[in-house]
């Protein structure tokens, strides 16, 4: 994988309540991802980005939401999801990053 396609795959961390719920036991991390990021992709780009070990990666679309505007009906991008396991003893801090 070249060097540019590492910082265009993981896009920012998803981080919500829903997302930080299995964080505790199971050292998950939720990651907002592009939508043609393959999960070898995913595992190299935070394995280099972060300096962590990875165990495995899940992969979720989530499908875009349709609204009512003013103007009619519009809806929302799609958009994918990463849950990336980390190895014991690995942890990415978010709070530290800039």
């Amino acid at each position: 994988m070249k060097a540019e396609r590492i910082y265009k795959v993981i896009l920012e961390p998803h981080v919500t309540e829903k997302a930080a719920m299995p964080t505790g036991d199971e050292n998950l991390v939720v990651f907002k991802v592009a939508n043609d990021a393959k999960k070898r992709e995913i595992k190299i780009a935070v394995e280099k980005l972060f300096k962590v070990v990875v165990e495995n990666v899940r992969v979720a679309v989530v499908k875009g939401k349709t609204r009512r505007t003013r103007n009619g009906v519009g809806r929302r991008s799609d958009w994918k999801k990463a849950y990336v396991r980390l190895a014991a003893g690995n942890d990415i801090d978010f709070s530290v990053m800039e």
